[in-house]
């Protein structure tokens, strides 16, 4: 039951579709990388967290992992989102299988736009830093989380 009211609240108002909201709402406004980590937090954020905090969540509802766990997922989940938005200013289409540009067409908030793709670039990196030190205390157990982390920040597609 836990899984599910977990699963329900990264996907419902507080989650992804609260998100998705805002991002709706701040096309063509004026937004700081406040509201925009806010609204990524709960949409690509909120899911990843989820995802990263679910095993911990079947291992029991007590798990001090739990929140390790989470906070590595949402800091990951935003630095993922970052990397999408400087892949849709710098990336290749045939790379990416996708048009690229179509954030700054459609006018939406992003992290390129408010800090500039050198702006953005070093939040990302920064980001993967603190999830990656959210696991110190697992050493090689998380060797595939930290794995991961690197992955979502130097990708190209």
């Amino acid at each position: 039951c836990e899984l599910v009211r977990a699963s329900a609240i990264a996907a419902g108002a507080s989650g992804m579709v609260g998100g998705q909201m805002i991002d709706l709402e701040a096309e063509h406004s004026a937004v700081d990388a406040a509201v925009i980590a806010r609204l990524e937090r709960m949409k690509t954020g909120a899911l990843i967290a989820f995802s990263c905090e679910a095993g911990a969540i079947l291992a029991g509802p007590s798990s001090p992992d739990r929140a390790i766990l989470r906070g590595f997922g949402f800091d990951l989940g935003l630095a993922f989102q970052i990397v999408d938005d400087l892949l849709d200013v710098e990336g290749d289409e045939t790379n990416l299988g996708k048009k690229v540009g179509k954030d700054a067409a459609a006018g939406k908030a992003t992290f390129v736009a408010v800090l500039g793709t050198d702006g953005a670039r070093r939040e990302a990196e920064t980001l993967v830093e603190r999830a990656i030190s959210r696991l110190s205390g697992y050493g090689d157990g998380a060797a595939e989380l930290r794995a991961i982390a690197k992955f979502v920040v130097d990708r190209k597609k």
